[in-house]
């Protein structure tokens, strides 16, 4: 993954003067292509982009330009969820050979409630109190409530869902009693947060770190719960099936 920022400071007499590295030359190129490929995907003018973001419009107008890019990666990080995709589309060259986000397959229906608009910004998604292996994740039993988020989902063509955090193992990222909205899939890349079925058992909110040799599920409480390794055997056998990954939280005092 190229660095962000990468230059030298070179004296002369009485002059100094930076040269950027070739490796940030390539790095903004790619940001600027790929930010443009995504603007026009989602049909975004510059100022819209700066207003979402609360920058300045000039600054999308250098990345676009390949002039700068984000100097950090929780501003990548929220462009790339802006647009449903990974930190990896904006700075890797090379496809993983993984599926992204979004090309992640979305998981059959649910056999409950659809999402249901609400107006030209948002719309509704229901809240279940938990999910369970072999049960429909928004059965009417299950649902304690409702949700309304951004309109921006409703277009991905999948299906998403709330759920209320029970237990204190993602704290304090995700504290207990907090409420995930989750978009239903089958992958998330390293280092996101997921929602995952276990041998049968209800689902659980871990990071996931995934290797050819298995998948880790990691809590941010390790005093809870502390990194647990599930072999490519195990992952089939027990199994362990991602359901979703977390795109929003949701916490009221």
């Amino acid at each position: 993954m190229p660095k962000l920022e990468f230059f030298s400071i070179i004296q002369d007499k009485e002059m100094i003067y930076m040269t950027i590295s070739e490796e940030t030359m390539r790095a903004r190129r790619l940001f600027s292509a790929r930010l443009e490929a995504k603007l026009k995907e989602y049909d975004i003018k510059q100022n819209e982009l700066a207003k979402i973001l609360n920058i300045s419009e000039s600054t999308v107008g250098k990345w676009i330009l390949g002039k700068s890019m984000p100097r950090t990666m929780g501003l990548i990080q929220q462009i790339a969820d802006y647009f449903h995709v990974g930190k990896s589309y904006f700075l890797e060259e090379s496809p993983s050979p993984r599926p992204s986000k979004q090309d992640a397959t979305p998981l059959p229906p649910a056999d409950g409630l659809p999402v249901i608009p609400i107006d030209d910004r948002n719309f509704r998604v229901p809240v279940v109190g938990r999910v369970a292996a072999g049960q429909p994740i928004v059965a009417d039993e299950e649902i304690i409530g409702y949700e309304y988020i951004d309109n921006k989902y409703s277009k991905d063509g999948h299906e998403y869902f709330g759920l209320r955090i029970v237990g204190k193992s993602m704290e304090p990222t995700i504290m207990d009693g907090d409420i995930v909205i989750v978009r239903r899939q089958d992958y998330v890349e390293n280092g996101e947060i997921a929602i995952v079925l276990i041998d049968g058992e209800e689902a659980t909110a871990k990071e996931v770190k995934e290797s050819p040799e298995g998948i880790t599920l990691i809590g941010h409480n390790a005093a809870v719960y502390t990194p647990h390794f599930y072999s490519a055997r195990e992952v089939q056998d027990l199994p362990v099936q991602v359901i979703g990954r977390v795109v929003q939280l949701v916490r009221r005092f």
